[in-house]
């Protein structure tokens, strides 16, 4: 199998995998309750608005922004009724614009939607930009993240009875470790690598040492996978 560099993006930041995060701010009498969603694509991304809306039916607003992709080519985002460019731009920015590490601007695959409940004070154009850049910072400093990593998976087929000495033994030396299959003759362990020539060369080499020359490290697709560094 040839490895050819492209210029797609290898990783990005994201929630965890999970039920929705929410987070409530009160700012001079209005209620700002954000919520956070792990979206993939469009279609799950605008079911959160859809449900919030069915939740609070009686908010006035429901104020959307997502970023989708890992080369975040997807952004879009709404102001439901807020004074133009008030809520759903500022929302956006505080998405596209967080920093997961210094000087990492790399947040992905979120929807954010914000429900405003209306306290009887107007908090004018400039207000509004703050309270809705700030309800969605606020949740993302508290949501729980997780970086993603395009990888590429290799398939090894070991014996049942070694399948969990050398799972044990490549977890202990750092390798991520997918999904194990029992099949009837035998264990086929699956190790997501750095999609590099030099990285699939050296669990190669490892593979073969942990398994006196008897099981080869066979390289498979790719596929994005939740890493916790």
């Amino acid at each position: 199998m040839e490895f050819e560099e492209d210029s797609r993006a290898t990783n990005y930041t994201t929630l965890t995998a999970g039920p929705d995060f929410r987070h409530e701010l009160e700012i001079r009498r209005s209620r700002f309750i954000t919520v956070l969603r792990r979206s993939p694509d469009e279609e799950t991304a605008r079911s959160l608005v859809a449900d919030l809306r069915r939740e609070f039916h009686d908010a006035r607003h429901h104020c959307s922004a997502f970023v989708i992709g890992p080369d975040r080519m997807i952004q879009r985002s709404s102001d439901d009724g807020e004074p133009s460019g008030t809520a759903g731009i500022p929302m956006l920015e505080a998405l596209i614009k967080r920093e997961t590490a210094p000087g990492a601007t790399d947040l992905s695959d979120v929807s954010a939607v914000v429900v405003r409940y209306f306290g009887g004070i107007l908090l004018g154009a400039g207000g509004l930009v703050r309270a809705y850049s700030e309800s969605v910072s606020t949740a993302l400093n508290l949501a729980p993240l997780v970086h993603r990593r395009r990888l590429r998976l290799c398939a090894v087929e070991v014996p049942h009875a070694d399948a969990g000495r050398l799972e044990n033994e490549l977890r202990g030396a750092g390798y991520v470790m997918a999904e194990t299959a029992y099949e009837a003759r035998h264990a086929i362990l699956r190790v997501a690598l750095r999609d590099q020539p030099e990285a699939i060369a050296e669990a190669r080499a490892r593979v073969a040492s942990l398994t006196a020359g008897n099981a080869e490290l066979r390289p498979e697709r790719t596929e994005w996978i939740d890493v916790s560094s």
